[in-house]
């Protein structure tokens, strides 16, 4: 009962996912990444065991078609997992088991993926798709969070008997060459998570420039209660 859009971008070697479902604390359980090499999320049955199975074979070998074949090879319950591998020259690797609970599907193209279980329907991923690719210019955080709010609005997540099912955990998470520029905003627990998330993203891409001040000058770097007056007086 998860949907997620998982992007690469090789121009600038960031790796990114928005994710959100029903469950709780998505953030910390599906996602996992290698810096420099992929990113993915294992959902549905998931197992977080197969995140770091996975990025240790991708250290070795960037290959996301090999790191799924691997993962079946090592998972004899692989056929109810979803998972679904990004590297950052942007190829892209999915799988979504048969036994996973309907519906459930992904898309991939050129840098991208989007994908779900427990959907209220195929235009979940549909709209996702759409919106990353009418996103093309936008800036990688944006794109994906603008690909689960698409996915939201299309219908999200559904139990089988076609009873919606809410958001109630989500994050956004980005990893680019310098650490410095990470992005890692979760919502664990929320009526509306994706609602939630997009105003603590509104919120907290103020104050990117003073976190990046501070970690590379901090002789130039102000109190962030100053920096907070001359550049985001409604928070400060």
């Amino acid at each position: 009962m998860t949907f997620t859009a998982l992007g690469a971008c090789p121009g600038t070697g960031r790796l990114g996912i928005g994710i959100t479902t029903y469950s709780l604390g998505v953030g910390g359980y599906c996602p996992f990444f290698e810096r420099g090499v992929a990113a993915l999320s294992t959902q549905a049955f998931a197992n977080p065991a197969l995140g770091p199975l996975a990025t240790a074979a991708l250290r070795e070998t960037p290959d996301p078609q090999g790191a799924l074949r691997l993962l079946a090879a090592q998972d004899p319950d692989f056929e109810w997992r979803q998972v679904v591998i990004a590297a950052a020259d942007g190829r892209v690797a999915a799988h979504t088991g048969p036994r996973t609970r309907p519906w459930s599907g992904h898309i991939t193209g050129e840098g991208f993926a989007v994908f779900g279980n427990v959907l209220a329907g195929e235009a979940t991923v549909q709209a996702m798709a759409a919106t990353w690719r009418e996103r093309a210019g936008d800036d990688l955080s944006e794109r994906l969070l603008a690909a689960i709010e698409a996915g939201r609005d299309a219908g999200g997540q559904a139990s089988p008997d076609g009873t919606p099912l809410p958001e109630r955990s989500a994050a956004l998470i980005v990893r680019g060459a310098d650490i410095v520029e990470d992005i890692d905003l979760r919502v664990d627990l929320h009526d509306d998570a994706v609602g939630e998330l997009r105003r603590l993203w509104e919120a907290y891409r103020k104050y990117l420039p003073y976190y990046a001040l501070r970690a590379r000058s901090p002789a130039e770097t102000p109190p962030q209660d100053v920096w907070a007056r001359q550049n985001d007086p409604g928070n400060a």
